[in-house]
């Protein structure tokens, strides 16, 4: 029987510039904008053996920021975390929304510290090779280094070990869920055939490629907090962090490990309040929060795919354009002609970065401004013959919404963007394998025992911030008064 893959990735790294770039600014830059865009412009130790530390510091001497079943969660460990989600979310922890930021990590710290003590109960572990593998996944998927990783982390003061943990934490929930619900969960061959009944019927709807965001809401008093918080995750999400990596970092269903990954979901297939928001969406929309099934969700629309049989356009079918125009954007690291060597690896090793994460030209602008150094220029259209040789031949690799590779001019590091939108992709909905079904309705079961154990670990806790502290004292000293 398959089960779910417990080495799935937290990965999303995609603004390591936001950290690269501060650094690369504080060095020292120039700010000539001469470009070379024109003709006349020249141009700690551990064996793959040992098991990884599921992370429970009990000390008290840096502050405590709360307390789960007698287990001291830290100032240090909720400052740590914070770091580590504003490193790999790239928003902007401005102090207005710092405070909504570090409640929204403790909540979610109190609840990792639930599954984290449950598994040591029932003495699950997490090996280092797993944690390194799935670290392996996140270097891959994302085209960088581990030295790359321990410089990003190193430069948000956020220690390896913390990166490390939070990984471990969600391995071991995973283990804990399956090792407590794993027996019970039977997909049977009748299951797999019915369900595959049920697919075929509905091949001529369309479907939905889905990311989640879930929080459970346990009880009543607790629905306006709990909105609360999954609307400031949506800003978050609209002010640039990466879905995937808010996901990973909040999201309570199993899916978390996935960046919320649903996979393909046939309309009609989810909860209606769910199925109506995603009819109404279009692709990388984000929507919520939506009350359904026991809490509040986000989700996000990554493509949608057109009823089995519909007809892909031809390439000729296609709408045309001038071949020989094409509207650009140029973002610039000013460095000038001449930079320290230090200064120009890491402002290539920042601009290769941000080429590789750059899809188009909306709303780039915005999200270039709040990175410090950062230069941004829309060019609009050009003509290609204006343009130097060594553009044109950069651009001739790109495809549109594409960055080219970035160079070094008199001005500094440079990239060039084709704002220059590719043509709609139709995508059409093609009948999963047998082994995908049976995966698909195993994760479902498995879902919907991970929600019912975590519930129950809840219920049974005793969570102690120093708020709820600074209450008490409050009401005791009031009391006292009178």
């Amino acid at each position: 029987m398959a089960k779910v893959d417990v080495l799935s990735a937290w990965k999303a790294l995609p603004v390591l510039l936001t950290l690269i770039v501060p650094a690369i600014a504080a060095e020292g830059i120039a700010s000539s904008p001469k470009t070379a865009l024109h003709k006349q412009a020249p141009a700690p130790t551990i064996t793959q053996n040992s098991t990884e530390a599921l992370t429970v510091n009990d000390n008290a001497s840096d502050g405590v920021a709360a307390v789960v079943n007698d287990s001291i969660i830290s100032d240090y460990d909720l400052r740590q975390r914070v770091a580590l989600f504003v490193a790999t979310s790239g928003i902007r922890a401005a102090a207005e929304n710092l405070k909504n930021i570090q409640r929204q990590v403790l909540a979610q710290l109190e609840t990792e510290r639930l599954q984290v003590l449950e598994a040591q109960r029932k003495k699950i572990t997490v090996s280092t090779a797993e944690v390194d593998k799935a670290i392996d996944n996140i270097l891959r998927d994302n085209h960088l280094t581990l030295d790359q990783i321990k410089k990003v982390l190193g430069s948000a003061n956020v220690d390896m070990g913390t990166f490390r943990s939070q990984i471990a934490a969600q391995l071991a929930w995973t283990k804990t869920v399956q090792d407590e619900y794993g027996d019970r969960v039977t997909v049977s061959p009748d299951a797999v055939d019915a369900q595959f009944r049920r697919i075929s019927a509905g091949a001529n709807k369309p479907h939905y490629r889905v990311a989640e965001i879930f929080e459970a809401v346990d009880s009543p008093e607790q629905d306006p907090q709990i909105f609360k918080n999954m609307q400031g995750l949506l800003e978050q999400i609209r002010a640039g962090a990466p879905f995937d990596a808010v996901a990973r970092q909040f999201s309570q269903n199993p899916t978390a490990a996935a960046g919320g990954d649903l996979g393909i979901v046939q309309d009609g297939q989810l909860v209606p309040e769910l199925n109506a928001a995603l009819q109404k969406m279009h692709s990388g929309e984000v929507t919520g929060p939506l009350k359904a099934s026991g809490g509040y969700y986000l989700l996000l629309l990554r493509s949608r795919l057109e009823p089995a049989g519909t007809k892909i356009p031809t390439p000729a079918e296609q709408p045309q354009t001038d071949p020989n125009v094409l509207s650009l954007a140029r973002i610039l690291l000013p460095i000038g002609p001449k930079p320290p060597k230090q200064l120009l690896e890491n402002a290539t090793q920042a601009a290769n970065v941000m080429s590789q994460h750059i899809a188009g030209c909306e709303g780039l602008q915005e999200r270039i401004s709040r990175m410090k150094g950062i230069m941004y220029f829309n060019l609009g259209k050009m003509q290609l013959s204006a343009l130097s040789a060594e553009i044109r031949n950069a651009l001739a690799k790109t495809q549109p919404g594409q960055a080219t590779a970035p160079f070094h001019s008199e001005a500094g590091i440079e990239v060039i963007i084709r704002c220059d939108k590719p043509v709609p992709r139709t995508e059409v909905f093609e009948m999963p394998s047998r082994d995908q079904v049976e995966q698909q309705l195993y994760e479902a079961q498995m879902t919907v025992y991970a929600r019912r154990y975590l519930r129950d670990l809840r219920r049974t806790a005793n969570i102690e911030t120093a708020e709820d502290r600074g209450l008490k004292n409050v009401k005791s000293s009031s009391t006292a008064v009178r």
